[in-house]
């Protein structure tokens, strides 16, 4: 039986081109191991680094944020995309925007879930898990996306 999802989208701002509610519910779904409640917004580059400023001190505009709540009973948290900066890098890694939506999505659910990249083995079981569930959807592995788009200068 699969995890139960509740998922609100916010639309804090109107890229031209933006997933549906239905497809960022699928590809959360896709990632969840356990039933869960989210908030996922998408935001501009000015609250984008706000957010990154304010939370992890890093004074940029970063693709994800996640921000766990609670695990238990259900997964509870919120989950910030930020539009420009998800666009610039499917554009210079080559991939369509709904595909670089989809690997960030799951991201930031496992993120939600306990699953982190602050150490190579961590990242290793993070980015394996990442790439299954992505595939699974139906897109390229994310990681030998980025990795042919630096090896040919992108």
């Amino acid at each position: 039986m699969k995890p139960k999802l509740s998922l609100a989208v916010q639309y804090a701002t109107k890229p031209d081109v933006i997933p549906t509610r239905h497809q960022f519910k699928k590809w959360a779904q896709a990632a969840l191991l356990q039933d869960a409640e989210i908030a996922l917004r998408i935001v501009d580059a000015d609250e984008g680094r706000t957010l990154n400023r304010d939370y992890r001190h890093k004074d940029y505009a970063t693709n994800v944020l996640t921000f766990p709540i609670m695990q238990e009973p259900i997964l509870l948290g919120d989950i910030v995309l930020c539009a420009p900066v998800v666009e610039r890098e499917a554009t210079e890694q080559g991939i369509s925007l709904e595909a670089h939506y989809a690997h960030l999505t799951v991201h930031g659910v496992l993120h939600m879930q306990g699953y982190d990249h602050e150490n190579d083995t961590d990242a290793a079981v993070m980015e394996a898990l990442e790439s299954q569930i992505v595939i699974k959807l139906g897109y390229a592995d994310p990681y030998l996306v980025e990795k042919e788009a630096i090896q040919h200068g992108g």
